[in-house]
């Protein structure tokens, strides 16, 4: 069978992907936050509200896209990671759907995210060689340093949807970004590279979203195509937050879409934080991420 479906359950985002392997294309895609790390961070628990939404999202779209779960490859990350009742869920999820997901660690989202990266970068003609890679997550935020030869990647225990659960207002935010960015910088120096000679790639919905309003889109009217390879400069970060602090609620949703309108402004302030860690001027963003690289990784297994 040429294709495949991919599944990415984040803490916040499920995306699914019906790939074909032979040409190494997407064919369909589905995308909708299920916000599965609700609470998570007072609780330490997955909600049974938060898993009945993804159950939703894959019954929905295993009928939109013509696929069966239970055929599907699954992963499932930071949330599942943090979470105490994570098998209760997972055999929940099986019960219901049919699907199986595994619960992957960091260091393997980073490979896979960084196996997509490489093939968007090649697709783009841009240079897949020396560059740092930034996902930004829900629950976890991973840096991967990509050479020629070789990866050097760390996942980091902290996302846009646990740091905006853990603090109520910016200083505190901003505070807990400064330690952030000397355990950033600590891994860096670990490495001993020259950050100059590298790129700055970044992915996952705060870079996507940011790249789509200074293009002139909104959620509602998103063309990945566009999106890909778009540089993003810090400017267009302060640009991003300077309308959000003058936007109303429903003006924010359309740009942003449901479910991520309380946490964007903390994506963003992440996003700045490794800016300055790398004190690069713009950053490439790419759409492709972790359910992507699932899809490749199994094409090349088969």
């Amino acid at each position: 069978m040429k294709d495949l479906v991919a599944i990415d359950l984040g803490s916040n985002s499920f995306r699914v992907l019906v790939y074909d392997c032979l040409n190494f294309k997407t064919i369909a895609e589905f995308n909708q936050v299920v916000g599965m790390a609700d609470g998570l961070v007072e609780t330490g628990k997955i909600s049974q509200a938060a898993q009945d939404r993804v159950v939703q999202a894959i019954n929905y779209s295993s009928e939109k896209l013509g696929y069966d779960p239970a055929n599907a490859i699954c992963v499932t990350t930071a949330a599942m990671r943090m979470a105490n009742n994570s098998q209760e869920v997972l055999n929940y999820f099986t019960k219901e759907t049919k699907a199986r997901f595994s619960i992957i660690d960091g260091e393997e989202e980073a490979r896979l995210t960084l196996l997509a990266v490489k093939y968007a970068l090649k697709r783009e003609k841009l240079d897949s060689n020396n560059f740092i890679l930034l996902d930004i997550g829900g629950g976890s935020t991973e840096i991967i340093v990509n050479t020629k030869d070789k990866y050097f990647a760390k996942s980091f225990n902290f996302g846009i949807v646990t740091l905006t659960q853990k603090h109520s207002n910016h200083d505190t935010l901003i505070q807990d970004l400064e330690k952030k960015k000397i355990d950033i910088t600590n891994f860096l120096n670990e490495i001993n590279i020259d950050i100059e000679k590298f790129n700055f790639v970044a992915t996952a919905g705060t870079p996507t979203t940011i790249a789509a309003i200074k293009l002139g889109q909104d959620f509602f009217h998103y063309d990945k195509d566009q999106v890909n390879g778009t540089k993003v400069k810090i400017k267009d970060l302060q640009d991003c937050l300077d309308i959000f602090n003058n936007s109303n609620e429903n003006e924010i949703l359309k740009l942003v879409g449901k479910g991520r309108v309380e946490f964007i402004e903390v994506g963003v302030y992440i996003y700045k934080a490794i800016f300055e860690v790398l004190n690069k001027k713009e950053s490439i963003v790419l759409d492709d991420g972790l359910r992507e690289g699932v899809a490749i990784n199994q094409c090349l297994l088969r």
